[in-house]
């Protein structure tokens, strides 16, 4: 893919494609232009290889040098790359100088037989013929009868090294049953082709033909009788030695021989992580209380229900239709977490595994997606610092590519990032050279902490305050761009060479794809590569239905297949940075695990925040959720997805399903026990069986390395059928769309790239233009799911539901810091957004209560999903429950009838298990008692405002199609630290809790005044009265701060309408209370003697 660092746009249904010529001088040039044909030291011409390529010296910069410089260089020289200064290493037909011996002997086996290239078959020879079948069939190639193609097309595809070959008429003993082999006989006249021969009869044997033909077979026996029985003999001391391997703590006292290389090797095939239950002194009262208070609230409903309040049975039903209500949001709350763990995870065993010293590294590849749409509401600076901590993150470079999606096609977020791409050439050698905590720059340089601690470098103050220095400077272009953003010109803005920007209309624009970095070429201030950055904003035109965030996510998910295809994703906001370097290798600590990896989709993260006051008033931290309701759900099948801050696995997105477990074996038959006598037989026939069928497996292990292509014998016949593909590729284009390149790359498992070639970037603006997606299903089965503006509790949901398993991650520094909205109205608004997602899926199809049935959903996490649409309804039986203290403080009457002992009893009981159950919740959570008593306000404050305009503005839309949009705009704020958590933003949803303040305060100074004026008797009743006003008042005091400020002043518009509405509500009451007879009030003789 050679872009020569232009910006590629295009629309496929307009049949456009174009390559805009960027700056000549600042733009990115690719391998081709730098290699050339010139040699940059003598000017000669750079002689062309027997493979027909240009020389390279250098395979780290591949600067252009001739093989006579190169030689000189090594021998009279330096012995290093003028331009990038690393050491040459000797190519085939140079002579040895001295320093050679410490490298690897270079060999010739690439060379030994004539194979040609097979790249095309992606590392995965099962599925060669059916992707070659896909790819040449939309390309109109000819193919043979194993969909090989066949002629000059095979000629440019390098042979993948990951397929085994046949040499000695056995494989070598490390070759997997499931992996295939491929037969390559030479070829006459040098001609590259690539041909899959007969299966073999396992009868006869194949002539066996050594590599090296002049070497003596003996000199390492390699095939002789004492070869195999060293072989048989280290096998078994392997199988010996396996199954004893424990984590620390866990040994009973076996030892280990005394074997220098055994600590090693064991430590590399451990398991990458590990549970960590719940301590038993912790989470076995914390069960019992639940049962405990499941009992309770049995006896609390029995009394309510069996002791009416005849005079109130208005507010009486009402308060009992209340409670039950809260009841069963509870047990769909609290049984979930039921089984809470936490996780451990070992880097150095990843490191061991998949990292080994020599070898180029292992570990799988990351597409890391961020999205972002307005960048006047998202700041392009902050964008920036999740681009650079994601670019300096500590993994792999060849590794890593970072796709942002600009979804308002704005060319700030263009220019920005190009900005970005220049100023990662200094800023990820820096963090790696120094290895800096947290690689984002904005929240580096402001840590209030001693960065001179364990920092022994003498280089690194100086090279400190150089990078501040430049990042200063980085920050002033990126908000110069910024102040030249706020006013457009009336033509639209232009590119540098004259071009008009293509997304000028953010409604209706072609796709645009530029590739900042990751190409041969573009390397950092050191010389060293730089991880892949692509910019994406897909197409737009009237009349198409985009589904916002989610859209933007799936149109990432089919470029970077195109593009990288790793086979993980990474899903950020544009405002989470990585603050934890190591977060991806914490994720394929899970992802890659060789026991339990395969069945994992997901590992989410945990979200922290950074800006937020002490106190935390608003919970933005929602440490409740994120410590304590998400360890439950990971002992069960896995957190929800949150929206940001997790991996996932490619195939999990595509909408397969899980692999299948497999079953142990019973011992007996499943009906009967083992000593009965019926099953004797039985048991006799199910041994002999199983004695049968290890025979068979020993006799196919012995003959596994010559019948290695049997595997793939069932995919050719399927293509060797009367229609070859052509049913498969029917259903693959309904379900993934119409892009062949994009459909052979749903069949790699474990990622890779088909095909190197222009054809990607035409490719890739097809996956992304705006009618891809129809009659397919994009959205509805695979990607991300539409339907909800919450669309990522849908999708974690559809994933659990195909039998997949998450992951809660939790590491010691926390992976992932983003920003939150800390004032009042912004961060109601949020809940508003997330409770209509939650009533719209609860409106769906896909709704948990009747949906995923027969798959892999389990019981207990169906409660959770549930929970997680069901909470906005608890809304209306909370607003009903608020009012009835102040209604019944203003009438005198009150839900329950004269409290007796047994009741007394059974009220107290219920309160010390409430609290029993969030003190014991705290304990094992790991959660303070203030983010616990916010999270608890803060549950009354959303859900008397938020959750009820969500549910209105939810039924509005499902039924009746009315869009409805609470907008907050700014009113005025203060300068300071915390200066806009006392920013007020007027909007319709601070009216019900104001309201319901005003009306609780008001009836706890009339209930006050009643009682001084009845005397000593009208106290004892009021207490339960004010005890239950009291209780709505202080969950609703965060509210009451927020809208007096820090000023202490309150907005002349909210006192006006809650009022009036107070007013309303008391006047209306007075006209038709229930509680005054019809007949007039009720005159009774007085008994005072007046005269």
């Amino acid at each position: 893919m050679d872009t020569g660092g232009r910006l590629i746009a295009g629309s496929h249904n307009r049949n456009e494609f174009v390559l805009i010529n960027a700056d000549e001088i600042g733009r990115i040039k690719s391998v081709e232009e730098l290699s050339g044909q010139i040699c940059q030291i003598c000017g000669d011409e750079i002689e062309i290889t027997v493979d027909r390529e240009p020389f390279v010296a250098c395979n780290e910069c591949a600067f252009p040098v001739c093989r006579t410089c190169y030689e000189y260089e090594r021998s009279e020289g330096t012995q290093a790359c003028p331009h990038c200064r690393t050491r040459y290493k000797r190519i085939k037909g140079s002579p040895r100088v001295e320093g050679d011996e410490e490298e690897d002997d270079i060999d010739d086996l690439e060379h030994e037989f004539d194979y040609g290239n097979v790249e095309s078959f992606g590392g995965q020879p099962m599925a060669a013929s059916v992707l070659s079948a896909l790819v040449n069939n939309r390309s109109g190639s000819h193919t043979n009868t194993y969909g090989v193609t066949s002629g000059s097309e095979m000629d440019t595809s390098p042979l993948d090294p990951e397929i085994p070959l046949l040499t000695y008429g056995e494989e070598d003993a490390e070759i997997s049953s499931d992996q295939h082999a491929l037969i390559v006989q030479p070829f006459m006249g040098g001609g590259n082709r690539i041909h899959l021969m007969p299966f073999p009869d396992p009868s006869v044997s194949l002539p066996p033909r050594p590599m090296i033909p002049k070497k003596d077979i003996a000199v390492y026996g390699y095939g002789s009788v004492a070869w195999k029985e060293r072989m048989e003999e280290w096998k078994k001391k392997q199988n010996d030695r396996l199954p004893v391997v424990r984590h620390q703590g866990e040994n009973d006292g076996g030892d280990y021989p005394d074997v220098p290389d055994l600590p090693k090797m064991d430590e590399g095939r451990q398991p990458l992580s590990r549970k960590l239950p719940i301590a038993s002194s912790k989470i076995n009262p914390y069960r019992l209380i639940i049962i405990l208070r499941l009992v309770i609230l049995g006896l609390f409903f029995h009394y309510r229900l069996l002791h009416p309040v005849h005079d109130a049975y208005a507010l009486w039903l009402t308060s009992v239709i209340c409670e039950i209500w809260f009841a069963v949001s509870w047990i769909l709350d609290q049984f979930p977490k039921w089984y809470p763990i936490e996780r451990e995870t070992y880097l150095d065993r990843l490191s061991l595994r998949y990292e080994k010293e020599g070898k180029s590294s292992e570990l799988a590849s990351i597409d890391i997606f961020v999205s972002t749409v307005d960048p006047l509401k998202e700041p392009p600076l902050i964008t920036a610092n999740t681009v650079l901590s994601i670019l300096a993150v500590d993994y792999p470079v060849d590794k890593v590519a970072c796709y942002v999606s600009d979804d308002g096609a704005a060319m700030l977020t263009f220019e920005a990032l190009s900005e970005t791409s220049q100023f990662a050439r200094n800023w990820v050698p820096f963090c790696k050279k120094f290895n800096i905590e947290p690689r984002a720059p904005e929240w580096y340089f402001s840590q209030k902490i001693d960065y001179l601690k364990n920092k022994v470098h003498p280089a690194f103050v100086r090279e400190r305050r150089a990078m501040k220095r430049e990042y200063e400077e980085f920050k002033v272009r990126i908000n110069g761009l910024v102040a030249m953003a706020q006013k457009v010109p009336e033509e639209g803005w232009t590119m540098q060479d004259g071009t008009p920007w293509p997304g000028n209309n953010v409604r209706d624009h072609p796709g645009m794809i530029q590739v900042f970095l990751g190409q041969n070429g573009a390397l950092d201030n050191e010389g060293n590569e730089l991880p892949r950055l692509v910019y994406v904003s897909r197409e737009k035109r009237p009349g198409f239905d985009h589904h916002k965030k989610a859209g933007a996510m799936n149109a990432l998910v089919r470029v970077s297949a195109i593009l990288s295809n790793a086979p993980y994703l990474l899903n950020v906001d544009c405002d989470h940075y990585i603050n934890n370097s190591k977060a991806l290798r914490e994720a394929m600590c899970f992802m890659m695990d060789p026991a339990s990896g395969k069945h994992v989709c997901y590992v989410q993260f945990p979200q922290r925040f950074d800006g937020i006051d002490r106190h935390d008033r608003y919970s933005n931290r929602n440490v409740v959720f994120f410590d304590i309701n998400m360890k439950g759900l990971d002992g069960l099948q896995g957190p929800i997805y949150v929206g940001t801050g997790c991996v996932f696995r490619r195939q999990a997105l595509y909408g397969y399903d899980a692999p299948k477990k497999k079953k142990p074996p019973s011992r007996t038959c499943n009906c009967w026990p083992k000593w009965c006598c019926f099953c004797c037989g039985s048991r006799k026939n199910r041994k002999g069986k199983s004695t049968e069928k290890t025979t068979k497996r020993k006799s196919r292990d012995s003959l596994k390395q010559i019948h290695a292509l049997e595997n793939i014998e069932k995919g050719l016949e399927t293509i060797n059928s009367d229609e070859p593909c052509i049913l498969p590729q029917e259903k693959l284009e309904k379900k993934f769309g119409q892009s062949p390149l994009f459909l052979a790359s749903t069949l790699l498992e474990n990622g890779g790239i088909l095909h190197d070639t222009n054809s990607l970037l035409k490719e890739a603006i097809h996956v992304i233009s705006c009618g891809y997606e129809d009659k397919t299903e994009w959205g509805k089965e695979v990607g991300w799911i539409y339907g909800s503006v919450t669309e990522d509790i849908l999708t974690g949901f559809k994933m659990h539901c195909h039998g997949w398993r998450s992951v809660y991650c939790i590491p010691k520094r926390p992976a992932f810091k983003g920003s939150a909205p800390i004032n009042l109205s912004d961060r109601l608004h949020q809940v508003l957004r997330w409770a209509l997602g939650s009533v719209e899926i609860f409106l769906s199809r896909h709704c948990p209560i009747w949906y995923g049935y027969g798959g892999g959903l389990k019981w207990l996490e169906r409660f959770s999903y549930i929970n997680s649409v069901v909470y906005p309804w608890t809304s209306i039986p909370l607003i009903a429950y608020c009012t009835l203290p102040a209604v019944c403080l203003l009438t005198g009457k009150f839900i329950i009838p004269e409290i007796s002992n047994y009741a007394s009893i059974i009220f107290m009981a219920l309160f010390i298990s409430i609290a029993a159950t969030g003190i014991l919740e705290m304990q094992w959570g790991g959660v303070g008692i203030d983010d616990w008593w916010r999270n608890e306000q803060f549950w009354v404050i959303g859900g008397v405002s938020s959750h009820l305009f969500a549910l209105f503005q939810g039924l509005l839309k499902v039924f009746a199609g009315v869009n409805t949009n609470f907008t907050v705009t700014s009113k005025g704020g203060d300068d300071g630290e915390f200066s806009e958590l006392y920013l007020f933003k007027w909007t319709s949803l601070l009216i019900p809790p104001t309201t319901l303040l005003i009306i609780n305060i008001v009836g706890v100074v009339v209930g006050i005044s009643d009682a001084i004026n009845n005397g000593y008797d009208s106290w004892g009743p009021l207490f339960g009265k004010l005890f239950f006003a009291l209780w709505v008042i202080v969950h609703l005091y965060p509210f009451l701060k927020g809208l007096l400020g820090k000023q202490d002043r309150l907005p002349t518009i909210i006192l006006v309408w809650s009022i009036l509405l107070a007013s309303i509500l008391t006047l209306l009451w007075v006209r038709i209370n229930p509680f005054v007879s019809r007949d007039g009030p009720v005159l009774e003789v007085c008994g005072l003697d007046c005269d």
